[in-house]
């Protein structure tokens, strides 16, 4: 694991402005997808999906 790159230590890192930047960014994507008319369940399904994929790619 020597390739590992700990952001906390590199980089000066607020943990909660990060989560409340990236929140306010998909928030943003969420209503341009509704205003453009995409049906909710496919937005839920896409979310869903790209979760389930980084979980995925964590665990394995």
């Amino acid at each position: 694991m020597s390739n590992v790159t700990r952001l906390h230590h590199a980089l000066p890192l607020n943990p909660a402005r990060a989560i409340n930047e990236m929140d306010e960014s998909l928030r943003k994507v969420i209503d341009n997808a509704k205003d453009a008319g995409m049906p909710q369940g496919l937005i839920v399904a896409l979310l869903h999906g790209q979760a389930q994929s980084e979980t995925s790619r964590m665990v394995s």
